[in-house]
């Protein structure tokens, strides 16, 4: 028999662990624009290293919001303090690598790149955050599988807010 509380505990730990990752992920949409990290040039093989997206006042708002975070979870849960800065780093960093990735690809910024576009900031906070505290595989899975339909309903959200040009 599956123990329900087992699951609700986990997920609940899941997105207490990961919400400084999702924020520093989501705060660009709010504050993005300006300079591309980039500066518009292009990789060896002539396409964009990121594209216009990725800005660096989107990658610093982001940080700043997700540390934010990661410090209020640090005073109320105990996580380590350079958890609460290297998740959020680590989740900028994934969407860059997957930025990077979609450019490779041929995919336009604001393209659509299906399971790497919902768990690149993921994989990359998960990576981050390692070496400052343990973290089980359930716990892992968990995040993993919660993600894709949080950030799509999140972005879908931030669509009808007008807040993005496309609902991924």
């Amino acid at each position: 028999m599956v123990d329900y509380m087992d699951i609700a505990t986990v997920i609940v730990e899941a997105l207490i662990f990961i919400f400084p990752a999702y924020c520093a992920n989501a705060a660009p949409v709010i504050a993005g624009g300006g300079q591309p990290i980039d500066f518009g040039k292009n990789f060896f093989d002539g396409k964009p290293i990121f594209g216009k997206n990725k800005t660096y006042r989107g990658f610093f708002f982001g940080l700043a919001i997700g540390i934010l975070v990661g410090m209020a979870e640090w005073k109320v849960f105990n996580y380590p303090l350079l958890f609460g800065i290297f998740s959020p780093l680590g989740a900028l960093c994934g969407d860059l690598a997957g930025a990077f990735l979609k450019r490779r690809l041929g995919i336009a910024p604001g393209g659509l790149l299906p399971i790497v576009d919902q768990v690149d900031f993921v994989v990359g906070a998960l990576l981050f955050s390692f070496p400052f505290t343990s973290i089980s595989w359930e716990l892992a899975a968990a995040i993993l599988i919660i993600t894709p339909p949080i950030h799509l309903l999140t972005n879908l959200a931030a669509y009808k807010l007008k807040m993005k040009k496309n609902p991924w």
